[in-house]
C-alpha cells in the first residue's frame, strides 16, 4: 500500500535527499527525516563521467539469454582510458571475444532461447512495444522451454505466440495479424503455438476489450478525443446488447470508430479505417449494420 501523508492524505511525497526529508508535496509536512540515499556517493556532470564512474552493471533481464550476468567485450578497441589499442592487444582481444561469445551460447538450449529472444525483441521493436512487454514475452517463453513445450515446433512460431501473450497480459493492443505481419511465421502457425501454450503454462489472459484498440486506431487515423470518447460510448451499448461477444475486437473496435467519425463529421473512408485496423471493408461494413441497428438513439442524442 503506497504511502500518504497523516496531515491531508495526500499520497503525493517527495524525497529531500539534500536535507535527508520525506516531504507532503501537498502540504508540505516533512514526514520523515535523515533518511537514507541509495544513490551513488559520487557526483557526475555528463554521461562520460557517468559511466566512467559508474561500478555497477545493466541490472538483470530475461529479455537476454544469459539475464545479462555474463561479461561483455565491447566491440571497441579502446582500454578503459579510452586510448587505442595496440595490433597485438587487438588481436588478442579479437580471440577473447570470439571465444568469449561461443562460450556464452555453448549448449542447443542456449543457442535456442538467444535466437528466440532476439527474434522477440526484434518483433517488439517494429510493433512499437514497451519494455515490460519484452520482458513478459521472454518470462513466457522461458517458461515454456523449462516446461520441454518447445521440441519439435517452431522458435518462430513460439516466439510470436509469447510476444502476442505478453501483449494479451500487459493489456497493449496489438492483434494477431499485427504480431504475424512481422513474424517469421504463419498467422496459422502462431495462433495453433498461443493455443498450446496457454494449455501447457495453465495462463488465464483476459480477453480482449474492443475498447483498447480504440485510442491506437484514432491515433493511426488523426482523429479527436471527442471522436474516441464517442466511439467507446457506442462500443459500451454495443456491449450491452451482446453485439461484441463473439466477433473479432479489432474489427469492432474499427467499426465503432468510423460510426463515430461519420457522426461528429471527421470523415474516414471505410479503406483508411480497415488499412488502420488491420481488417477488411467488409467486416467493417457488417459491424457498422450490427451496431447502428441496435444504438440508433445514440446518433440523435445532443
Amino acid at each position: 500500500m503506497k504511502a500518504a501523508c497523516p496531515e491531508c492524505g495526500s499520497t503525493r511525497l517527495v524525497r529531500d535527499y539534500g536535507h535527508g526529508e520525506l516531504i507532503c508535496g501537498g502540504c508540505g509536512y516533512v514526514m520523515a527525516e535523515r533518511i537514507m540515499d541509495l544513490g551513488p556517493e559520487w557526483r557526475a556532470y555528463d554521461q562520460e563521467e557517468r559511466d566512467r564512474r559508474d561500478r555497477a552493471g545493466a541490472p538483470m533481464t530475461l529479455t537476454i539469454h544469459d539475464k545479462g550476468l555474463a561479461t561483455v567485450i565491447d566491440w571497441r578497441d579502446r582500454d578503459s582510458y579510452g586510448k587505442g589499442l595496440t595490433p597485438e592487444r587487438k588481436a588478442q582481444v579479437y580471440r577473447l571475444r570470439k571465444w568469449q561469445l561461443r562460450a556464452r551460447v555453448y549448449e542447443s538450449l542456449e543457442r535456442n532461447t538467444a535466437f528466440a529472444l532476439s527474434e522477440i525483441d526484434r518483433m517488439a521493436s517494429q510493433l512499437g512495444l514497451p519494455r515490460d512487454v519484452r520482458e513478459a514475452a521472454a518470462r513466457i517463453y522461458r517458461r515454456a522451454v523449462e516446461s520441454r513445450m518447445i521440441r519439435g515446433r517452431s522458435i518462430e512460431a513460439v516466439a510470436s505466440a509469447a510476444l502476442y501473450a505478453a501483449c494479451r497480459e500487459c493489456g497493449v493492443p496489438r492483434s494477431l495479424e499485427e504480431v504475424a505481419e512481422v513474424s517469421r511465421a504463419r498467422k496459422k502457425e502462431i495462433g495453433r503455438s498461443y493455443r498450446f501454450i496457454l494449455r501447457g503454462l495453465s495462463l488465464h489472459l483476459p480477453p480482449a476489450s474492443p475498447a483498447d484498440y480504440v485510442p491506437r486506431l484514432a491515433s493511426e487515423l488523426r482523429l479527436s478525443g471527442e471522436v474516441q470518447s464517442k466511439a467507446v460510448e457506442i462500443l459500451r451499448e454495443a456491449a450491452e446488447r451482446g453485439l461484441v461477444s463473439g466477433r473479432e475486437p479489432v474489427g469492432v473496435a474499427a467499426a465503432a470508430v468510423y460510426i463515430a467519425a461519420q457522426m461528429l463529421g471527421e470523415r474516414r473512408t471505410q479503406r483508411q479505417v480497415a488499412e488502420a485496423a488491420r481488417t477488411t471493408e467488409v467486416t467493417i461494413r457488417s459491424r457498422c449494420t450490427a451496431i447502428c441497428g441496435s444504438v440508433k438513439h445514440l446518433f440523435f442524442r445532443g
